[in-house]
């Protein structure tokens, strides 16, 4: 996601948190995030949580998400929760959280986020 600008902030096992810092391009001609770059940085989120706990030699491929859009985003950056709710040998399922952080460092809930990630050969 390094062309999207989202990067890891945090990591462990089976969990995850990335951010990205907003800029014009991330913008619909209304001014809020698009809704794309949001149920990207999910989706994304979530494998990698999912890819903390795949085996050696196994990758996480999304099978299927969903995207719950709660709000418009508007602030600096957005911060994505992403964690592994119940991990598998060929399918984990995963949840994420966006948050769009204003310059006063105040979280508001944007996207609520689920996810199955299928366990692959590498």
């Amino acid at each position: 996601m390094v062309d999207l600008g989202v990067e890891p902030v945090a990591a462990g096992e089976g969990r995850i948190s990335t951010e990205l810092r907003l800029a014009p391009r991330h913008l619909q001609h209304t001014g809020v995030v698009h809704a794309g770059v949001m149920a990207a940085m999910a989706d994304h989120s979530m494998g990698a949580a999912a890819q903390t706990l795949a085996p050696t030699g196994q990758w996480i491929l999304t099978a299927e998400f969903k995207t719950n859009l709660l709000r418009g985003a508007r602030g600096e950056r957005l911060l994505c929760e992403a964690w592994v709710i119940k991990p598998g040998r060929q399918l984990m399922f995963t949840e994420a959280e966006v948050y769009a952080i204003e310059a006063d460092g105040q979280r508001r809930l944007c996207v609520k986020a689920s996810g199955t990630m299928a366990v692959t050969p590498a």
